[in-house]
């Protein structure tokens, strides 16, 4: 399972994912592994790197593949930044993404189950329009940072519907607007 939060600083997807209960719920659905990418943030996971629950932690500054101990371990990474997030969404069987154009479409593009969490604290709130929309068009589930465990729980990829790029014109649509405005 990857998260991520592209270039941004987004503390509170990172503290909201900084739960045994997530850790918990995350192993009782079949997730061996949590990788996050934290970006530029500076809150730093306290309560599932200092867990006694069975997990095993790394905190690196490069993406290494991790071979897990035993298969009752719960193996989770943390870095700031990857120089291309290609490696660990083809490995990634749930992706959790701020809702960065970006990344949401890469991880749409590599046909991931994606649970989106906005960042409503954004100037004018776009990113609650990015997944809204996506979500309407059942490519996507999305939801805030306070409700991230409740989102896990309800979340069903065989409900998505797969994107085919070039049936959205979403991301050319605010490739337009960014740049045109």
């Amino acid at each position: 399972m990857f998260v991520t939060v592209g270039t941004t600083s987004f503390d509170e997807l990172i503290e909201a994912m900084d739960s045994i209960d997530v850790i918990e719920t995350l192993k009782a659905r079949g997730y061996d592994s949590l990788f996050i990418q934290r970006g530029r943030g500076a809150y730093e996971p306290k309560h599932i790197i200092s867990s006694s629950h069975s997990c095993s932690s790394e905190i690196s500054k490069k993406f290494t593949k991790k071979k897990k101990k035993n298969e009752n371990e719960f193996v989770i990474s943390i870095v700031d930044f990857l120089p291309s997030l290609d490696k660990v969404l083809k490995e990634a069987s749930l992706v959790i993404s701020h809702a960065g154009a970006g990344s949401v479409f890469e991880a749409l593009s590599m046909n991931k189950p994606t649970l989106v969490v906005v960042n409503e604290t954004l100037m004018h709130n776009h990113q609650v329009e990015l997944a809204e929309t996506l979500a309407d068009l059942g490519h996507v589930a999305w939801t805030k940072p306070k409700d991230i465990l409740q989102a896990l729980n309800a979340f069903d990829s065989s409900k998505l519907v797969k994107y085919a790029q070039g049936t959205c014109t979403l991301a050319k649509d605010i490739e337009n607007f960014v740049f045109n405005s």
